[in-house]
């Protein structure tokens, strides 16, 4: 993504140069060759954003290994220090059955979706003073997102992806 945007910057900064009225009907060196070169890297800053904001499940896989010590999901999964994060789309905070939540998670009654979650997982102790969960959070809002998109799999019933 890096090298992309650098890509994207280089060609504006080449391009965006002051239009001067003799070089442009000088072929592809003038105005017309410039505006083309300028279209084209308007494009690719377009998909490189597109991309950058795409939810990616292989990444959410790999962000989701900072919560594996006190969560578990997959066909085998158990509360450990934290609850199961199977179908968590949809679920009630504090309802998980088997699992021993903290008061605040039982009164806070959040519906886990994806605006709930994202803004619970960026700082946990914020959205609900109390609890036990002690992870500092996911600073990135793509580690959120990915995140999302991963635990979205570990559901019977997913929710489609945005």
């Amino acid at each position: 993504r890096l090298r992309c945007w650098s890509l994207v910057m280089v060609s504006l900064s080449l391009y965006m140069q002051p239009f001067r009225a003799e070089n442009a009907f000088r072929g592809t060196k003038g105005a017309m060759g410039k505006m083309r070169k300028l279209a084209m890297a308007v494009v690719v800053l377009a998909a490189a954003t597109a991309s950058a904001k795409a939810q990616d499940v292989a990444a959410g896989e790999q962000s989701f290994r900072k919560c594996l010590p006190c969560h578990s999901v997959g066909e085998d999964a158990r509360n450990k220090i934290g609850p199961v994060l199977n179908g968590l789309d949809g679920r009630v905070s504090g309802t998980m059955e088997g699992y021993n939540y903290s008061e605040a998670n039982k009164k806070a009654h959040i519906t886990w979706g994806e605006a709930s979650f994202k803004e619970y997982i960026q700082a946990p102790a914020a959205k609900v003073p109390g609890t036990k969960m002690a992870f500092a959070g996911l600073v990135k809002e793509q580690d959120r997102a990915d995140v999302i998109a991963y635990l979205r799999t570990m559901s019977d019933s997913p929710a489609p992806l945005p």
